[in-house]
């Protein structure tokens, strides 16, 4: 049985490993989609008012927000289901076996400590809400100042882009909500 306990316990400590892996992986992908979406909304904002002005490129800017916007929620999803699946579920499952083993409770409630210490700490929240508008602000808000903008700038505007121009908002609007939705507020375990 003691030989048997211990291949689960590698296969358990394997499965961490490679959620942490993945984890990180997104963390490094859904941080740098900031830069790149700044990148963009530059390059967009160039061909819009620069030299030779083109105001309907501002029409871009609502769909990099949004497809970027998506991904970076998505990403983040994950990245949080990673470390709800590694506190409660795996944890869970090492717990038990160690329990049939003999170990020492204390030992046993040590498991992951980080994965629970880091969302412990008394800023925790104010620094997720402040995450929280700083997604709002670069995905969302980003978006929609491009559709104001051109709406300032083109003064006739055709009903098919009209009606384009509501689709971007009430989509800006549905990714705005999906941010607030998956932005992980909670503290502790």
């Amino acid at each position: 049985m003691a030989c048997e306990q211990q291949e689960m316990l590698t296969v358990y400590l394997q499965e961490y490993s490679k959620l942490k892996d993945e984890q990180v992986q997104r963390i490094g992908f859904r941080d740098n989609l900031l830069y790149v979406t700044l990148a963009l909304f530059g390059t967009v904002l160039a061909l819009a008012i620069g030299e030779k002005a083109n105001p309907y490129a501002l029409l871009v800017l609502p769909w990099v927000s949004l497809v970027l916007g998506w991904t970076y929620v998505v990403n983040d999803q994950k990245i949080t289901a990673i470390g709800q699946y590694i506190r409660y579920t795996l944890v869970e499952k090492i717990s038990t076996l160690a329990c049939r083993a003999g170990a020492d409770i204390g030992e046993i409630e040590s498991i992951f400590g980080w994965e629970i210490a880091h969302r412990s700490d008394k800023r925790r929240k104010r620094r997720k809400i402040e995450q929280l508008i700083i997604d709002e602000i670069a995905f969302v808000f980003s978006g929609i100042v491009g559709l104001v903008a051109f709406w300032i700038f083109v003064r006739q505007i055709f009903w098919f882009v009209q009606v384009f121009c509501v689709v971007e908002f009430i989509l800006l609007v549905i990714l705005g909500v999906e941010i607030f939705i998956y932005a992980d507020l909670a503290k502790g375990r």
